[in-house]
């Protein structure tokens, strides 16, 4: 049996990314320079063997996969799934609203004053998840439980499912907040991160019913495809 691997991709930059608004169960579509770096994610990727591939059911992330297997020689002939539970989260009535101004509300909901002094503690993803309930007027966002549920019973069921089927590499695009939350629940030392990269790679093992995680906002696979197209445009 081959070992069974996840690359789970956060997906391009978007617009709402770029003017750096809250994006979550709201979609944009991807820029041109969030298509570009992605085509190289795709180029780096060529002499990685997949055996299937994944992505949520938001826009930007299928956008993303469509992206990642027209680069792949594999790509027509990979079978490929959308699975709605590995979405980002949802931020209810914040959706859409200036980072800067979630961030301004989430701190004072867990009573800090600024989101550095929220940050300069060990702050969790309950506490947030928790916040943003808090903070939502429309009750659209999910409790913390429900989310992990969600989050956890989506990547372990792609996971089993390769490990039953054989092991190998599975191709999946995500979002940030839920790549990051995933690597949490893997191991409870890691820090709560909002910097994970568009295009960046976060690489997990999966064996015998546990998670070991292999890399984290690996953007070195986007490097190589941008040295790939490069050498083919000169």
């Amino acid at each position: 049996m081959k070992e069974t691997n996840l690359y789970i991709v956060r997906h391009g930059k978007t617009m709402f990314n770029t003017l750096e608004r809250v994006q979550g169960w709201c979609d944009t579509p991807l820029t041109p320079s969030g298509r570009d770096g992605i085509q190289y994610v795709g180029l780096g990727l060529q002499d990685t063997k997949f055996e299937e591939a994944y992505s949520s059911d938001s826009g930007r992330a299928i956008e993303t996969m469509r992206i990642l297997l027209g680069e792949h020689p594999d790509g027509k002939d990979l079978p490929y799934h959308v699975d709605p539970r590995i979405r980002e989260w949802c931020f209810g009535s914040l959706e859409g609203a200036y980072d800067a101004e979630m961030w301004g509300v989430l701190p004072r909901v867990l009573n800090f004053k600024t989101e550095d002094d929220l940050f300069a503690t060990e702050v969790t993803f309950k506490e947030i998840a928790d916040a943003v309930v808090g903070a939502d007027t429309a009750n659209w966002a999910e409790p913390y439980e429900k989310l992990r549920a969600r989050v956890w019973n989506g990547f372990e069921d792609i996971a089993q499912r390769r490990e039953k089927d054989g092991g190998g590499n599975v191709l999946i695009v995500s979002h940030g907040l839920t790549i990051a939350f995933l690597l949490s629940l893997i191991d409870s030392k890691q820090p709560v991160r909002a910097n994970l990269l568009n295009g960046s790679i976060n690489r997990v093992k999966y064996q015998d019913g546990k998670f070991t995680i292999r890399a984290i906002n690996d953007i070195s696979y986007l490097e190589r495809g941008k040295t790939i197209a490069d050498k083919a445009n000169d």
